[in-house]
Parts: C-alpha cells; structure tokens; sequence
C-alpha cells in the first residue's frame, strides 16, 4: 500500500442532518459514543497500511482540525495525514473539483494509484484487498460498491457489472434504478470509493475542469463518462473484514433517520461492527473515556449514551441517542430522540411521546424521529 495515496472528501456540509451540522462538519458529528463519523475511513486506512492519507476540507473545517490533530498524534511513524482545505467555503465545486485542485499534492507524492473516499460512511473495509483485486484484474479504476435494496437505490450511484466484474454501466441517483440480475428487489450501488490508476485520474480531472457543462462530481461526471470511453473499469465488492465470504456492512448516515438507526444498531446487543476489535479497530481518538454516570433510578433502554452526559434521577430513555455534553432534568422521558451535543433538557422533560408537541418545539422527521438540538431545548 505505500504506493496508494488516500484522499478523503471531507467538505459537504450534510444539509439533511439538519441541526447536527450547523455548527460542524458532517464528518465531526459524534456517533457510537466515542467516535466521530470520520473516524470509521481513517481507520480503515490505518488498518489497511495506507501511510500518505490527505482529508479534503471545506464547510465548518474548523470543526475537524483538533481531531485530525489527535489522529497525527496517535500515528505510528511514517503515517501522514494532510489537512487539505478549500480557500472559502464555496471554492471547491464537487468532489472531482475537490480532487483537482490538489492535483500538485498528487504530482508531488508521486503514487502509483489513489484512493478516493469519502469521510461520511459507517463501515469496515480493507482497501488492500481491493488494490489486490484492482492489480489482478490490470484495472485502470476500480469502483467500491455494495448492494442495497432496490427501493432505497435511488440515493446512490447504481453500477451495472457483467459477470467478471467489469462495469458495463454507471447512473447517479437514476429514479427507476435496474435491479441486479436474478435479485429483482436489489441493486448495486456505489460507495463512493474509488481506486484509480494515478495516470488517469489526473488525465481525467483535465479533461473535466475544462468542460463547462461538467458538475465536477465524481458520481454525475467522471465515472459514467468513463463507462462509455474505457474498457479496463472493474467493480469490487465490500466484504467483512474477518470473513471475506460474507458481505460487508455499509451505512450512509446522510439523513436523521439513517443517522439514528445505524447508531441503535452499533450499540445492540450483537453488532454488525465490533468496535474494539484488535484486529480491525475503529479508533478513538482524542477522546475523554469518562464520563457522568446517571444518578439514582434511571432506565435506559435500546439507547446510546455519549461522554460527558448526565442523567437526572428517575428519568427513562428509549432508543435515543444523547451526544456529548449533553444534560438530561430529573424525571424525564425520552423515546425515539437525538439530543444534540451540549444541550440542557431541564426536569420532567417529554421528548418523543406527544407528536403534536414535538413539533411545537423541535425539528421532527417523517418517521417520527425527534431532534433536540441547542437552539430548540425542552421546555
């Protein structure tokens, strides 16, 4: 891997997570407790052996810059992790504009191949098992994918591959996506990772600043266009980590409700990711362990409980999520809630059972999810 230089889009400004990303950038929003949402690409890039890694920042960058920090301090010797900022929050205009704007580092560097990824998924994978696929099948681009259910494929690039794996076909959010073949109700989609042969990345990151009609986005522009112009495209598709047999787990945490289901999910009982696995960690870093531990007859169910967040006596929360620094009133009820990171609910607080209510006070989903940020407390 020391011929692979990994640069992570770091830049959107995650509009859909509503009140969470106002004051950061989408991939510094907690999850899992102790993590950030960043924190599941680097590691995947340490755990890989990737050592020339560059984060691609723009919107709220501040937000990242002491928890890239901390990511340079836990480093082994030999890991590089560049913070690559955007000059003003509108500069960079898609994710190949992104990329093309750095193209000095990548000359610079010099590496054989580079990694495009982005900083806002939940998922293990090891990028080294898809550079082996990429060598064996003498590809010029190689796409990560995943297979989703066709009714939620929309949201996501669709690939269509033939029986060797070769893309044959690439739609960006297509509103009637094609279903794989002989799965009827499911698609291949696109992670938005993908490993290029650094020689045409560069040709085509020319080739496309250049047009005026281009989006300059990876997704919309770059790949379909290849699709039709270059036979050497190949699809690798994510596997578990410790059993390549079994297909991986894959989230876009994009949306409240996404954002709010895989977390319940990282917190069950048998999680589809093992956290703390030795041998395929999500690192923390930069993070405080301790925290307040709830005082008194507290009951929590089904829920995540960040650092630093307390609990007033005889209060109940069910399947909800409590972000750093957050402070929860005596004898309150919580269900079906995130509560933003710093935010005060005094006592005898009630999120989540009165709808009505809620949405008097709080941003509320379709779905019913409620979001408790610092702007709209409990009342």
């Amino acid at each position: 891997m020391k011929g692979v230089l990994a640069l992570v889009l770091a830049g959107g400004r995650g509009t859909r997570l509503g009140t969470l990303t106002e004051r950061r950038a989408k991939p510094a929003v907690s999850i899992a407790g102790q993590h950030r949402i960043i924190d599941f690409t680097l590691s995947n890039c340490r755990n890989s052996g990737i050592s020339e890694v560059g984060v691609l920042t723009q919107y709220m960058a501040g937000t990242l810059a002491s928890h890239l920090q901390a990511w340079r301090s836990s480093g082994a010797d030999g890991e590089t992790i560049r913070t690559l900022a955007a000059h003003g929050e509108n500069s960079y205009a898609g994710t190949a504009d992104a990329v093309c704007q750095n193209r000095d580092v990548i000359r610079s560097l010099a590496p054989s191949h580079v990694l495009v990824l982005a900083a806002d998924h939940v998922y293990k994978m090891d990028y080294a098992a898809m550079l082996a696929d990429h060598l064996r099948h003498d590809a010029r681009l190689t796409v990560g994918c995943v297979e989703v259910p066709l009714a939620e494929a929309s949201g996501f690039g669709v690939i269509e591959v033939d029986s060797e794996q070769r893309l044959r076909g690439f739609v960006e959010k297509p509103p009637f996506p094609r279903p794989i073949p002989g799965k009827p109700d499911r698609a291949l989609a696109s992670m938005g990772i993908y490993l290029f042969d650094t020689g045409l990345l560069l040709d085509r990151l020319e080739v496309d600043a250049a047009d005026s009609r281009s989006s300059h986005d990876f997704g919309k522009d770059i790949i379909p266009a290849l699709v039709r112009t270059e036979p050497r495209l190949y699809a690798h598709s994510l596997k578990d980590v410790r059993d390549p047999t079994r297909a991986g787990y894959w989230r876009d945490v994009g949306t409240l409700d996404a954002y709010w289901q895989t977390s319940l999910e990282l917190a069950s009982a048998t999680p589809p990711l093992d956290l703390i696995d030795a041998t395929w960690p999500v690192r923390a870093v930069g993070r405080d362990p301790s925290g307040q531990l709830p005082n008194g007859d507290v009951e929590i169910r089904d829920s995540v409980v960040s650092r630093d967040v307390a609990i007033g006596a005889d209060s109940r929360i069910e399947r909800s999520i409590l972000l750093p620094g957050a402070r929860v009133g005596a004898g309150s009820r919580i269900r079906n809630a995130i509560v933003d990171e710093g935010c005060h609910l005094p006592p005898g607080s009630v999120i989540g059972l009165d709808p009505e209510r809620d949405r008097q006070h709080h941003s509320v989903t379709s779905s019913g999810l409620v979001l408790v940020s610092s702007q709209h407390r409990a009342t």
